[in-house]
């Protein structure tokens, strides 16, 4: 397999990568054949990925555009992947020049494509850390230099929890980077789910399989469940809901309906 020249040395290409699978569903080329044969076998039980990940797509931006509107002009998104068109720096400086926003993602690939795109954003950088430790994330330079923690952030968490396992405590991980945020700032979440999904469960199960055969478990976690990540926070309306039917500009019933697969939720730290 040839290694493509803006891939880090570092990174072995037989195997794949959730952030590059997702890449693979939106229609970004940062991705290799061994990512995009996982994600077919995925879509061979769920053909509907690449809407629900459009669907995370189009929340993500609507919710950055409700923090910008609630005055908030700091991010921290964390499992932010390989950028793509609508980026949350982008979609925040439109709305509020002068922005800060700092991304977080444990895979080399997105981390140096990240690099790459924020070469020239002064109000924008990266860190290559695992959600799994916040504290790493949050000494991190780069949060330093940009996040004002004493002031109101906007914590991304958009489609990363459901592969942190239970193992993993991810209820403590959200506690303590929420611990560390000011009063008035917004907690923004996706989750994937069974619930909503238009298939039968046994069926939705073969692509969770897929993602355990390469070693990065989809945790589908039901919506008491999800729910518990806003412990000390006030939902904003609608609340925790499917995608669709957070603050969208298009009439539900005009979605796909594998865009209602799983929960989006902002919750504003009391």
């Amino acid at each position: 397999m040839e290694r493509p020249a803006w891939v880090p040395r570092s990174i072995d290409i037989s195997v794949p990568s959730v952030s590059r699978i997702y890449d693979f569903y939106l229609g970004g080329s940062h991705n290799f054949e061994v990512d995009r044969e996982a994600a077919r076998r995925a879509m061979e039980f769920m053909p509907g990925l690449p809407k629900i990940m459009q669907a995370n797509r189009a929340f993500m931006r609507r919710a950055v555009r409700f923090a910008t509107e609630e005055g908030i002009d700091q991010f921290l998104d964390i499992g932010s992947g390989i950028p793509t068109f609508g980026n949350v720096h982008e979609v925040a400086a439109r709305a509020r020049p002068g922005a800060r926003v700092v991304y977080v993602d444990h895979d080399p690939v997105a981390v140096a494509h990240s690099e790459a795109v924020l070469a020239d954003h002064d109000d924008a950088d990266v860190v290559a850390a695992d959600l799994r430790g916040p504290r790493e994330i949050l000494a991190a330079p780069q949060v330093e230099r940009l996040i004002d923690l004493n002031r109101p952030v906007a914590l991304l968490l958009v489609a990363i929890l459901h592969f942190v396992e239970d193992a993993d405590d991810p209820y403590a991980v959200v506690a303590e980077l929420s611990d560390a945020l000011a009063p008035g700032s917004l907690l923004v979440l996706t989750h994937a789910s069974y619930e909503h999904v238009p298939l039968p469960a046994e069926q939705a199960g073969g692509a969770v399989g897929v993602y355990k055969d390469i070693r990065n478990p989809l945790i589908m976690r039901s919506r008491d469940d999800i729910a518990r990540f806003f412990k000390g926070y006030d939902m904003v309306e609608p609340g925790l809901v499917p995608m669709p039917r957070w603050r969208s500009e298009q009439a539900p019933e005009d979605e796909d309906p594998y865009a209602f697969s799983g929960y989006a939720g902002v919750g504003r730290k009391a």
